[in-house]
Formats: structure tokens, C-alpha cells, sequence
């Protein structure tokens, strides 16, 4: 595993008698030298390191400078700092502690002290990055269903809530996508849930293949799902859900289900605050819209329109007092 280091100093010897007091450990794979605290800070904003070794007196940015620069910056403030300080220079010390440094050492410096000092924080640091990472991992679980790899309702509905807060706030667009597969019963009773669940997948693969990299896709239950989609009016949005539909009507299937044709039923909606003020509101407008698709034939998109104006998917046409598309 490859580790590195940035000493800063604006002393050559010093710089250079660190390196090799570290060397002599093979504690690092790869080693950074700065001049002063604005050389060392530009290199962490380009190059990563895992321990930081900075001197406090120092020409243009000094270690205190170069302290305060780090916590203006959240991706810097979990690398440790060692001061280099001193003697004598016990107030500096404490002031350096508390602007955010780690631990300190001072010069003339012992390299056995250095070189333990150093060995302690990379275990500090290698045991933090990791608690960060299995909290990374748990959240991404609790946010995800287990089955589809989707978001999952809970985390659908706290990101909706929040994607309709800025709606409001800024005035932006926001539409919601409701999918539902048609007659999946027959699927499970005809195949059984094992090949039920690969459908989903399947189908889930789909979905996500067809939205944007910040558009949100989720499993809202059984065979249902739903597609968050900011900043886009109610015309993209039923594009984006004939896209979905043509594209599970092509989708073709492995094993014993190799044979079926499946499709889906999509209702979309655009938020207003004139006609849904709340989340469930806005979530009806759709479920209404996707129940009209069910109603009127399957595979289909239906559509909630305020305005009364067309908005049909490619080669589609509006049908009756609800707006649809259709390409059947």
C-alpha cells in the first residue's frame, strides 16, 4: 500500500535530514517537498498525501497561515499535521495545537521521536480512513435496496421532499416518473420469485441506463418504481418515460424467462405548487397519471398537464380529455 508525506520547510537541510530519518524506516513510498506553507498547501490541493510535516517559521506562509488555509478546505482537515517548532517555543506550541495540528516535534528533533511520532498518526489516520469508509458503506446500505441496487423508498422520499424544497425555494422544474410492470403476478406465478427477481433487475438496469448522472432512481415497492428528475419540465420528462418504456419493451432475458415480453405502464407529472403543495401531493398527481396508463391499455405514458398543453412522446398523440402518449 503506497503512503506519502509533505515536509514543509523552508530549510533544504532540515527538509532533506527528514527525509532520511524516514527513509531509514521505509514508512513512505513517495515524498513531497515544499518552501513554504502556500507551496505545501497547493501541492495537497493536487496530490494527496497522508501526513503532513510543516514547519512554523517560515518566509510568505507560515505553519499558522498554513493551518487555518486547511480548515477552510473539508477534504484537507482529516490529514494530520506535525508542527516543527523550537525548543524554547512553548506558547507556539500551544497555539499551533490549537489551530488544528496533531502533535509537534521540536528542532533540533530526535529522529527515533520523529520517526514514532510519524508511525503513531499513519495508524491514527489509516484507522480513521477506514471508520470513515465502513460509515460510507453503512450509509449506502441503508439508502439502497437490497435487490435492485436502486434507492430505496425511504431514501426516495427524504431526497423528493428535498429536491420539491428547492423547487420551491429557487423556482426550478421538477418532475416525478411513476413505473409500474405490467401483469408482473404473471411472471411470479408462471416463473416463480426467484425469476421474478432477476426481472427486476433486469428492469432496474433499464430505468437507471435511461436517467441523467443527478436524477434519482428508486425501487418504491414490489414492481413499482420511480424516477426523480430536477430541473426538467413536464415535455423532457414524458420523453425520458417513452424512453424508459421502449426501452423494457426491447429488453431481452436470460434462462427460463428468455421468452418474455415485457412492458410498462409510466405516469409523470410535473411539481406545482398551485395544484400539489406537499410531497404526497405531488406523488397522487403522478399515481393518478400511471393509473390512467393501467386504465387505458398498458404500456403507455400518461401524463398530469395543469396547462391543458400537449406534451406527447416521440410519434405519440394525446387521446381523450387526459393527455397521453402511446405507441402501440
Amino acid at each position: 500500500m503506497s503512503t506519502s508525506v509533505l515536509i514543509i520547510d523552508d530549510s533544504v537541510t532540515v527538509r532533506e535530514q527528514i527525509i532520511r530519518a524516514l527513509e531509514s524506516f521505509s514508512l513512505f513510498t513517495r515524498y513531497y517537498e515544499a518552501e513554504d506553507g502556500l507551496e505545501g498547501f497547493k501541492r495537497l490541493l493536487s496530490t494527496p498525501v497522508d501526513i503532513v510535516l510543516c514547519d512554523l517559521e517560515m518566509p510568505r506562509i507560515d505553519g499558522f497561515k498554513f493551518l487555518s488555509m486547511l480548515k477552510s478546505r473539508p477534504e484537507l482537515q482529516d490529514v494530520p499535521v506535525i508542527i516543527l517548532t523550537g525548543m524554547n517555543d512553548q506558547e507556539r506550541k500551544i497555539k499551533g495545537l490549537e489551530q488544528g495540528a496533531s502533535d509537534y516535534i521540536t528542532k533540533p528533533f530526535d529522529h527515533g521521536e520523529l520517526v514514532a511520532r510519524v508511525k503513531v498518526h499513519l495508524k491514527i489516520k489509516k484507522l480513521q480512513d477506514e471508520l470513515k469508509h465502513s460509515n460510507e458503506l453503512l450509509m449506502e446500505l441503508s439508502n439502497t435496496d437490497h435487490l435492485t441496487g436502486l434507492f430505496n423508498r425511504r431514501f426516495m422520499m427524504e431526497s423528493l421532499d428535498k429536491e420539491v424544497q428547492r423547487s420551491i425555494r429557487k423556482g426550478g422544474e421538477l418532475s416525478l416518473i411513476l413505473i409500474d410492470i405490467d401483469h408482473f403476478k404473471q411472471v411470479n406465478d408462471g416463473f416463480g420469485h426467484l425469476q421474478g427477481d432477476a426481472v427486476l433487475k433486469k428492469v432496474a438496469m433499464q430505468l437507471q441506463k435511461e436517467l441523467r448522472r443527478y436524477d434519482y432512481a428508486a425501487r418504491y415497492g414490489g414492481e413499482e418504481f420511480v424516477a426523480i428528475l430536477p430541473d426538467s419540465s413536464l415535455k423532457e420528462s414524458v420523453f425520458v418515460a417513452d424512453r424508459i418504456r421502449l426501452a423494457v419493451q426491447k429488453t431481452r432475458f436470460d434462462g427460463q424467462v428468455a421468452n418474455l415480453s415485457l412492458t410498462v405502464s409510466l405516469g409523470v407529472a410535473c411539481f406545482s405548487q398551485e395544484y400539489c403543495s406537499t410531497v404526497d401531493g405531488f406523488i397522487k398527481l403522478a399515481d393518478d397519471a400511471l393509473y390512467r396508463a393501467k386504465t387505458n391499455g398498458r404500456n403507455r405514458v400518461e401524463f398530469h398537464d395543469p396547462e391543458g398543453a400537449k406534451a406527447p412522446a416521440p410519434d405519440a398523440s394525446a387521446s381523450g380529455q387526459d393527455n397521453s402518449s402511446e405507441q402501440e
